[in-house]
This record gives C-alpha cells, structure tokens and sequence, in this order.
C-alpha cells in the first residue's frame, strides 16, 4: 500500500510540474483588437453592412422612402463648425449625408478619411439651396463656391442615433 501511495505522489508531482506552452502566432498583426469610440446611443459593430451594399439600396429607393440599417463606410467630410453632420463615402462616386438623431451629439471634426460605422435610418431627400449653401458654409467653401449652389439637390441621407468611429 505504501508503496501505491509512494507512486502516485510521484506521479501527481510530475503532471503538476509540466510547463505548458503555446507556440507564438505567426503573424502578430492578425490579433490586433479592434477598437471604437462611441457617439450617440451605444450600437455594437456586428451586422453593419458595407457602403457598396447600402448604395445598392440607395438606388432602388425612391423619394420618401426609408430603411432601418446599419452601415460601415469611410468619412469623407465633416462640419468644421460643429461636428454636426458628415458625409460619408458609398464607394461607386456617391455620398450620404449623415445628421445626428435629435442633434443629440456631435462627432470629432477631424475624422476624415477614417472608418465608422452608423446606425439609423436611411432615407433619399431632396435639399433645398438655402440647405446646401448652410453645408458647403459650414464645410468651408469660399463665397463663391457657395454663391453657385443654385438648384435642390436629391441626396442619399442617413439619421444616426449612434456612431462607432474604428480607431
């Protein structure tokens, strides 16, 4: 029996003392974390469909109408007054212009160029001059690229209730 004892102990004391070890991954940069910074209502990230995708819906809308969606796109522009509305890239040539649920918040006004990803509704309208002139005011347009805005323009437009910006 003593000797029973003697032999799992040794055993016990040997599996107790293996190192277990993992190798490194390949590529390290396959592991990055992405990570958001959040505006508005919190949304989380997944079923956000690409700006391709929603410009395809863009087209078959018609004036008044709109859908609820969630989309990942690339900003192009941003108010430098206020951060108050962007516009963001469908990747065929086209824009949405996105507002802000309520005015509610605002995004960073430096943000060009990077990914975010919204949530709300979207919708085609059609803007009225006084409307453009305001933006490309606010976007920092001279006077005279301002005082050419002459005729309504109809646009693909987005009301976000929440933002994701992808650092």
């Amino acid at each position: 029996m003593k000797r029973i004892t003697v032999f799992i102990f040794c055993a016990f004391t040997l599996l107790s003392c293996k190192n277990k070890t993992e190798a490194p991954p390949e590529n390290p940069s396959e592991i990055s974390e992405i990570h958001y910074q959040s505006f508005g209502k919190s949304i989380v990230p997944d079923d956000a469909i690409a700006a391709t995708s929603m410009a395809t819906h863009y087209n078959t809308m018609a004036m008044g109408d709109s859908i609820n969606s969630k989309m990942k796109a690339k900003v192009n522009s941003v108010c430098q007054a206020k951060g108050c509305w962007m516009r963001l890239d469908l990747e065929n040539g086209n824009e949405v212009m996105v507002k802000f649920k309520d005015y509610g918040f605002f995004v960073p006004k430096d943000i060009a160029g990077k990914e975010v990803i919204v949530n709300g509704k979207a919708f085609v309208n059609e803007v009225p001059v006084e409307e453009l002139r305001h933006y490309a005011q606010d976007a920092g347009k001279t006077k005279e690229e301002i005082a050419q805005i002459t005729t309504p323009k109809r646009t693909f437009s987005f009301e976000a209730d929440g933002v994701l910006l992808i650092n």
